[in-house]
């Protein structure tokens, strides 16, 4: 089955590896089963076909409430509306966990602006840091 059968894009795809990964973590390990090749790109196509299916409708929404961005509430509307109400928690969940990550990143990024240092001096410091530190367990 090529992209074309789905309507899809060639430039559109998902990591192998990565799918391969996930499925890996999926199947049971105690069945022996294995994931065939052609099982895994045909999985690929679908992924980016649903993707592609819930982005398309995410826009349509997005665009009646003339919002030139798409938010998560376009997402979860979208996921309603194509009968997948079901995912809703799990898109949810995981918005909530990307914006604490992003939190993470904000503070970290603020706590080098706010130090009033520059990266060579940063890097002074922890080297000096880490010659202490060897030092001590010597």
């Amino acid at each position: 089955m090529s992209d074309h059968e789905f309507g899809g894009n060639d430039d559109l795809s998902l990591p192998k590896a990565t799918v391969q990964k996930i499925v890996s973590e999926i199947l049971p390990s105690s069945t022996g089963l294995s994931f065939a090749k052609e099982a895994r790109d045909l999985l690929i196509d679908l992924c980016v076909e649903f993707i592609s299916l819930v982005s398309s409708e995410a826009n349509e929404i997005s665009e009646k409430e003339s919002k030139k961005t798409i938010a998560c509430d376009h997402i979860t509307q979208a996921l309603e509306r194509l009968g997948f109400a079901d995912y809703v928690p799990a898109v949810l969940e995981a918005a909530a966990e990307h914006k604490e990550v992003q939190k993470g990143r904000e503070k970290k990024a603020n706590k080098f602006e706010q130090s009033g240092l520059s990266l060579e001096e940063l890097e002074r410091i922890q080297r000096e840091q880490f010659a202490d530190a060897a030092a001590r367990h010597t």
